[in-house]
């Protein structure tokens, strides 16, 4: 097995370039996370539900998905670490309203989702290094007059509360005069279901969510997603603040991945080939700030 040398943050770690990429030196007995886990035998991890090809259930309500397989590679080296062999894996559904305050209460050790890293979530917990980027766009039904934000003037938008989004198109909404009426929905299924009602004229949100409930809906070609991106969002995992030794544990098996090029593989898998439950390919090429994410692992907020 080859090692190679990477930097994380400034740190330089040792790594394999096989299996996470990554085996980053921590001191376990300095973690407040680790220490909780290595006592109790198990890691709780926060996933979602519906958020695919992120973190989603499969047809037999298996986590599934591209967050969920980098996840697993924190697991495993968290299981290294602590010297947990039975190490026990406590997967929690969470929300956009309830995720922060899950992993802040300790609840959740490992929030692996689609969460968006800012500067004032900053503040309440800490952020990985940043996995994906996504820009904030609609979703219409084809033929739409809606191809832009400008044509939202005087029409209703669906979207998720709690998330980005929402605070965006709030502000929009607000600095413009639009007159927008928006309706705030408990998730995507709800979003999208208010959507084909016809009781909204767009959805927003994140454009590879949106290609995801377009792929997965009924009829895919019914619905595109349209307009120039309002904000690009850097999604990271989130854990507890006040916890170095655990943070440097998971940024360095996220870079690992990175440096080794094996992120490019688990990318591939999610976004550029058939998957569960339909096998039907994404066919979302990779974005040039994706890329670049990949090339300088950081853990910085947009905004």
């Amino acid at each position: 097995m080859k090692a190679v040398k990477v930097t994380c943050l400034g740190v330089a770690v040792v790594g394999s370039i096989l299996g996470a990429g990554a085996a980053q030196a921590v001191d376990a007995a300095a973690s407040p996370t680790l220490g909780r886990i290595k006592a109790s035998g198990t890691i709780a991890i926060g996933h979602r539900t519906s958020s695919i090809p992120f973190s989603y259930y499969d047809s037999s309500q298996k986590v599934i998905g591209y967050s969920q397989d980098i996840c697993d590679k924190v697991i495993a080296e968290v299981r290294k670490q602590t010297a947990v062999a039975n190490l026990q894996v406590r997967m929690i559904p969470v929300t956009s309203q309830n995720r922060i305050s899950l992993v802040q209460n300790g609840t959740v050790d490992l929030e692996c989702g689609v969460t968006t890293n800012l500067k004032s979530r900053q503040q309440q917990v800490a952020f990985s290094t940043t996995f994906f980027v996504a820009g904030t766009r609609l979703l219409v039904k084809k033929g739409s007059p809606v191809q832009d934000f400008h044509d939202l003037s005087g029409r209703a938008v669906v979207t998720n509360a709690g998330t980005t989004s929402e605070r965006i198109l709030r502000k929009l909404n607000d600095e413009k005069k639009a007159n927008i009426t928006i309706q705030s929905a408990k998730d995507y299924g709800e979003s999208f279901l208010i959507l084909q009602s016809g009781r909204v004229a767009a959805f927003m949100m994140d454009d590879v969510l949106l290609s995801g409930v377009r792929t997965m809906s009924p009829n895919p070609t019914e619905w595109t997603v349209v307009g120039m991106p309002q904000s690009f969002e850097a999604y990271g995992f989130m854990m507890r603040k006040d916890d170095p030794e655990f943070k440097k544990l998971v940024d360095g098996v996220i870079t690992g991945l990175m440096k080794s090029g094996e992120i490019k593989v688990i990318y591939d898998k999610w976004f550029n080939k058939p998957i569960p439950p339909k096998n039907i390919n994404f066919e979302f090429p990779m974005s040039a700030e994706v890329r670049k994410a990949y090339e300088q692992p950081g853990d910085d907020a947009f905004e």
